[in-house]
C-alpha cells in the first residue's frame, strides 16, 4: 500500500470517528495518534492558544515526556509563521531560532519539528507538531496530511466550543430564570449574573450599574473579577460613559485605554482592561442601566455574543421590575389595610 493509501486511509478513519463522538477529548487524541503511527514519527502534540496567557497548552500528546509537554510555549512568533507561511518546519529543532527551549527538545531526543496550524473561522487556535527522533525532510504529501488532520483537529475544537456554548447559554438563562422566581433580592441576582456571565463568555471581569437619575451617575450594583481599588475610582457619568448604551445600543470598546467614550482609562490600563462590551438594561421601554464586560486582552465580541449579552441584561431587567412592582403591591397593601382600619373605627 502507497503513503498516499495510508494518508487516505487514516483520514477517513478520522472523519467516521467525528460521526460516532463528539468528545473532544477522544477527537483529538485520535489525531495525535493518526499522526505518529501514519508518519512514523517519535511523537506529535496538539496545542491550542490560551488567549489570556499568550501560551500554548497540550490538548493531546502520544510518545512526549509529561516533562516536555507540561513546557508552555509563547504564541506569538509560531502562529505568525504558521498563519503566513502555513506551515513551520524546522530540522533541527535543538538549534532552530524560531524555536524555544532547545535545550529541553534535546533532552527528549527530538531532532526535526514539523509544526501546522490549527484553524477555526480563519484563526489559528492552536497547531499540531510532529517531532521526529532523527533528522529529517517531509515530502510534500507529509505536509500536506499533517495539515489535514490539523484541520480535523479544528474541527472538533469548534464542534466542543458550539456544544460548550450552547450548554452554557442554556444554563445561564435557567439559572436566572430560577433566581429571578425565588428571590427579590436584586443586588444577590445581579452578583450571580456577574459572575456566571463573565466565566460562560471568558472574560476577565463584569459589572451591573444602575442610573441614579438625581445624581446623574451610573452606580454599581454588582460587580465580578474587578479589585477594590478599580472600584473605587470615582463616579461614572451618564453623560460621558459610552452615552450610547444609555440610549438603548450596545457598545463595543477596543482599547479602552484610549477611546475617548471611556471614563477612567488610566485606571482602567492599571487593572489591566482592554476591550469592553456595554449593553442597556432596560425596565419595560426605559434604559435603567447597563451589563458590561471586561477583557482583558483585545476582543471583538461576535454578534452572537452581543445578542446573548443583550437578552440576559433584559431578563435583569425584570427582575429588577418584578422587585420593584412588588415593593410598590406591598406598599399598596399596607395603605389598604391602614385604610380598612380607619373605616372601622367608625363602627
Amino acid at each position: 500500500m502507497t503513503k498516499k493509501n495510508d494518508y487516505f486511509k487514516t483520514i477517513c478513519g478520522v472523519s467516521r470517528a467525528f460521526g460516532t463522538t463528539l468528545d473532544e477529548e477522544e477527537l483529538l487524541n485520535l489525531i495525535v495518534r493518526s499522526a505518529v503511527e501514519t508518519m512514523k514519527a517519535k511523537a506529535a502534540c496538539l496545542w491550542l492558544a490560551d488567549e489570556e496567557r499568550n501560551e500554548f497548552v497540550p490538548a493531546a500528546q502520544k510518545g512526549l515526556s509529561e516533562k516536555y509537554y507540561r513546557l508552555l510555549f509563547h504564541v506569538g512568533q509560531i502562529a505568525s509563521v504558521v498563519r503566513k507561511e502555513g506551515y513551520l518546519y524546522a530540522r533541527d529543532a535543538t538549534t532552530d531560532p524560531r524555536l524555544e527551549e532547545h535545550a529541553a527538545k534535546k533532552a527528549e531526543g527530538i531532532a526535526s519539528m514539523l509544526i501546522v496550524p490549527v484553524m477555526v473561522k480563519d484563526e489559528v487556535v492552536g497547531v499540531l507538531s510532529l517531532y521526529t527522533s532523527e533528522q529529517r525532510n517531509f515530502s510534500k504529501d507529509e505536509i500536506g496530511f499533517l495539515i489535514a488532520l490539523a484541520e480535523q483537529g479544528g474541527m472538533a475544537v469548534e464542534n466542543a466550543r458550539l456544544l460548550e456554548k450552547i450548554r452554557k447559554n442554556t444554563m445561564l438563562f435557567h439559572d436566572l430564570a430560577a433566581n429571578i422566581n425565588s428571590s427579590l433580592d436584586v443586588k444577590k441576582i445581579m452578583e450571580i449574573l456577574s459572575a456566571d456571565i463573565a466565566e460562560a463568555l471568558g472574560v476577565k471581569a463584569s459589572s451591573v450599574l444602575l442610573i441614579d437619575k438625581g445624581a446623574q451617575t451610573l452606580e454599581l450594583v454588582a460587580s465580578y473579577g474587578l479589585s477594590k481599588k478599580y472600584l473605587n475610582r470615582g463616579p461614572l457619568s451618564v453623560e460621558k460613559s459610552m452615552v450610547e448604551t444609555i440610549k438603548g445600543k450596545p457598545v463595543m470598546i477596543k482599547d479602552a485605554t484610549t477611546d475617548k467614550r471611556v471614563q477612567h482609562r488610566k485606571e482602567k490600563k492599571e487593572e489591566g482592561i482592554v476591550s469592553i462590551l456595554s449593553v442597556p438594561i432596560m425596565a419595560k421601554e426605559e434604559v435603567i442601566g447597563a451589563l458590561r464586560l471586561y477583557s482583558g486582552v483585545p476582543r471583538e465580541f461576535t454578534d452572537d455574543e452581543i445578542m446573548l449579552v443583550t437578552a440576559l441584561a433584559h431578563q435583569g431587567g425584570l427582575a429588577i421590575q418584578n422587585a420593584s412592582l412588588y415593593l410598590m403591591i406591598q406598599e399598596d397593601m399596607k395603605d389598604l389595610r391602614d385604610d380598612m382600619w380607619s373605616h372601622r373605627s367608625w363602627f
